[in-house]
């Protein structure tokens, strides 16, 4: 099965291989690691790989950081501040013990890097503290991902 999708993926083309895995990127819970994982079990090659993984993430990320405040006053014009839910103050915890850069660089294994990017925005974090470590959380943990998929192809013999 991975030659059938090596080979796929191979005749698709570098144009096609980098916009699929930009798209993977932009996706929540799939992102820069999930997309990179993929693009080295498919074959393509990592100076494709990694970088638009990580490019799709990040515009995804950016989008939301951007966004998130216009959005937050639009949600919480003329409305009481209610009650934050179990997830968003399991959010706060993390966020009071580590702060930006420990929820950028570790907050990916509870949430989706958009989703964590978001919520600081939307508390109100300095939007470009959160982008300058997102971006290194993000391009971390693509290269990471991309070295753990090339070392079980090594260690099993595949490809």
């Amino acid at each position: 099965m991975l030659e059938w999708l090596q080979t796929s993926v191979e005749a698709a083309g570098p144009m096609a291989q980098a916009f699929f895995l930009m798209l993977g990127g932009a996706i929540p819970f799939i992102e820069s690691y999930g997309s990179s994982f993929l693009g080295v079990l498919a074959g393509v090659p990592l100076y494709i790989t990694v970088p638009f993984a990580v490019l799709g993430n990040i515009i995804s990320m950016l989008v939301l950081v951007l966004g998130a405040e216009k959005l937050h006053n639009l949600f919480r014009k003329n409305k009481p501040a209610a009650e934050p839910s179990k997830r968003k103050q399991k959010f706060y915890r993390l966020f009071e013990k580590y702060g930006v850069a420990g929820v950028s660089l570790i907050g990916q294994w509870f949430l989706p890097s958009q989703i964590t990017s978001s919520m600081m925005a939307g508390a109100g974090v300095a939007k470009g503290k959160i982008i300058f470590w997102q971006v290194i959380a993000i391009a971390l943990w693509g290269v990471v991902f991309a070295g753990f998929a090339t070392a079980g192809i090594n260690m099993i013999g595949v490809a």
